[in-house]
């Protein structure tokens, strides 16, 4: 052997144990995620446990039973959430998760705490496992977890769908009729001024709206637009909801609408902070679109000029200060609702976003204790954290300038703070 090769050869071995290293560590890495994973599990379903077995002496009587339990389950979700710094609704479907993989899936949670299993693996099949019938679990789960140490979360999902299908003891008919009453429409807030809408609709339904926006792209593309079939199938979807133009219509004028001459048709109630300088013209300062964040200031004023319901909100771009606040609206809410809601945004529960105008005002300081209506002692609280702040061990306390601080049955305070004026 040449030293050349003798070169080679070493080289080559080195090169093979350096890797062999890097992927035994990352495998070390995913086992003891897969172990952190299963304590998680076992934490949470003996937090709903306990939750549960102190409902009726934590929760007043004058909640039924099964909210007196629904209640308790959500304080100390809330709890945990808080702590964390996580989504509430996070924590609860954690929960519900963990709570079958430890009650219902034992197997699969040893796999996962021996790291033979990965917590996506996990959740794949308890997701899975939720639409088996009781009668189908054992043999579902005696098939899919080999399925599960051998294979990709991916791969999983589909072989999991397949087994789930056969072992159903229902027929698919009769699921799907179960399953169409939660159809439904989201938003979803983007980056750069974009969005997302997700339809949650029947399949033949959802094929068919994608076959029409392709069908109306396909026309626009022949009558020689230049734009992408994704964009003229988003923009074809956009003039459909907004302005009833079909791909019927555009079969005798393939000219699908752009996105800005589609804005024309939004006539929403809406909210939108505004730099006095952009206003003005002499700054390109974004606004500001309730729910949703930054807008391009000339989206802003094309909504304004359409909006009949459109409240404009100036500020000073240095300091935030409201200048003035619009009264065009359809409804006109009372001056102290309206300052309290523009301070606050969102529920002041840590961790909740849900909107300042889906929540209750509510008086931190009750008024049967002699609270005061006035901007110091009202906050926005969404509807569940307005009922929990009641409960034993929670307590809210008012600081000046609409600061919040709030102590959870663990005994912890967390603060919330009015997020200031963006621009």
């Amino acid at each position: 052997m040449t030293e050349t090769t003798t070169f080679a050869v070493r080289a080559g071995d080195e090169y093979a144990a350096q890797l062999a290293e890097f992927s035994d560590e990352y495998a070390e890495i995913g086992r003891l995620r897969a172990v952190l994973d299963a304590r998680e599990a076992r934490l949470l379903a003996k937090s709903a446990a306990y939750a549960d077995a102190l409902a009726d002496t934590v929760v007043p009587a004058v909640y039924p039973p099964a909210e007196r339990r629904a209640l308790s389950r959500r304080s100390t979700c809330a709890m945990l959430a808080m702590a964390t710094r996580s989504s509430e609704r996070t924590v609860l479907h954690a929960t519900d998760d963990a709570e079958r993989l430890v009650n219902e899936a034992p197997a699969v949670l040893a796999a996962l705490e021996a790291g033979t299993i990965s917590g996506r693996h996990a959740r794949t099949i308890t997701d899975q496992l939720r639409e088996v019938p009781t009668v189908g679990r054992v043999s579902f789960l005696a098939e899919v977890l080999p399925i599960a140490e051998r294979s990709t979360v991916a791969r999983l999902k589909q072989r999991a769908k397949d087994l789930r299908e056969r072992l159903h003891p229902e027929s698919i008919t009769a699921r799907a009729v179960r399953s169409e009453a939660d159809r439904r429409v989201e938003f979803e807030p983007a980056s750069d001024g974009m969005a997302w809408v997700h339809l949650f609709t029947t399949a033949p339904i959802a094929q068919g709206i994608v076959e029409r926006l392709e069908s109306a792209a396909s026309e626009s593309r022949r009558a020689g637009d230049q734009r992408t079939c994704g964009q003229l199938q988003a923009d074809a979807l956009a003039a459909l909801a907004l302005t009833g133009v079909t791909p019927d219509d555009v079969a005798s004028n393939p000219a699908l609408p752009h996105p800005i001459e589609v804005q024309e048709h939004i006539k929403p109630t809406v909210q939108i902070t505004v730099p006095a300088l952009s206003m003005a013209g002499v700054s390109d300062a974004p606004a500001t679109l309730d729910g949703y964040g930054p807008i391009d200031p000339e989206v802003a004023a094309r909504i304004a000029v359409n909006a009949p319901s459109f409240t404009r909100i100036l500020v000073q771009p240095e300091t935030g200060a409201v200048l003035s606040v619009g009264r065009n609206q359809y409804r006109v809410p009372a001056d102290l609702q309206r300052a309290v809601r523009l301070r606050d945004g969102t529920c002041r529960a840590p961790g909740c976003g849900r909107r300042a105008r889906a929540c209750d005002l509510d008086h931190s300081v009750a008024w049967q204790d002699g609270g005061t209506t006035d901007v110091g002692n009202l906050a926005c609280l969404c509807r569940h954290h307005h009922r929990m702040k009641h409960l034993p061990g929670w307590n809210l306390d008012h600081q000046p300038d609409g600061v919040l601080d709030w102590t959870t049955p663990d005994g912890k305070h967390h603060r919330t703070a009015p997020d200031p004026a963006p621009f």
